[in-house]
């Protein structure tokens, strides 16, 4: 497919002109950012696994009637979308306690929470993603009330579907993040999962043994995150099980 016009660059991301009306592509880059990009790494391979397994997902949601924008793989790293006007909040959804939760409230990492917890995010880098209540969202007209329960509801329904993929490869879903966003049928509008869901936006630990296969290893130095990302893309048949890793990190200065 020829490349088009360059939409929007965002840290993982490009979004090119779609070939029809209402569609985009989604480029995926080797970047990997994290602490609002105050840490920045180039991951070769990184892309190309986001891309596989992103589709994977998108997929298996939009075949058990979870909407997404997600169309088509184009190639290994780029995909063919819907054009959605996304809603300005992260959507996390948190089966065990880690990351910022255990901060805020003082719970032990790893501790698993009595129920799925659904959390809001307002997004703005420059405000550090702040934590939100539906009461913010409401107030200053984000969303209304039908799109926080549709979103809580979309939101669960990954939970449970993710939750249970993961498991089946001994993957413990820990958390993961999703963005939404609105499309328009005429009058008739619909939410739909947008962005992307991958190891970037989840967290995923080794069932057996708590290895983490996920960002966190690229936060926390804690090896090499084309080594992990790899690790979870064989485990769900997206890649051939003798491939090896596709790439090692160049440091950005």
């Amino acid at each position: 497919m020829a490349r088009r016009k360059k939409v929007y660059e965002g840290k993982a991301k490009i979004l090119y002109e779609g070939p029809e009306p209402g569609t985009l592509v989604q480029y995926f880059k080797d970047d990997a950012t994290a602490f609002n990009a105050e840490k920045k790494d180039v991951i070769e391979g990184k892309g190309v696994l986001n891309n596989r397994l992103s589709e994977y997902f998108m997929n298996g949601l939009n075949n058990i009637g979870v909407p997404t924008h997600f169309i088509k793989r184009i190639n290994m790293r780029e995909q063919l979308i819907r054009a959605v006007e996304i809603i300005p909040l992260e959507v996390v959804v948190r089966n065990v306690a880690a990351g910022s939760i255990s901060k805020r409230l003082g719970i032990e990492e790893g501790t698993p929470l009595p129920r799925p917890i659904v959390e809001f995010y307002y997004k703005d880098d420059a405000l550090g993603d702040p934590l939100v209540t539906e009461e913010h969202i409401i107030a200053f007209g984000w969303a209304n009330q039908q799109d926080m329960d549709d979103m809580v509801a979309l939101a669960l329904r990954v939970n449970d579907f993710m939750s249970g993929v993961m498991m089946g490869v001994g993957i413990k879903l820990v958390d993961f993040k999703i963005e939404i966003g609105r499309i328009w049928d005429g009058d008739f509008m619909r939410l739909v999962v947008a962005d992307e869901i991958s190891p970037d936006s989840c967290r995923l630990w080794d069932m057996e043994t708590g290895q983490k296969l996920d960002k966190d290893v690229f936060r926390r130095d804690l090896g090499n995150l084309a080594d992990a990302y790899t690790e979870v893309a064989r485990r769900l048949g997206v890649l051939p099980t003798n491939s090896a890793p596709l790439g090692k990190p160049t440091l950005i200065n």
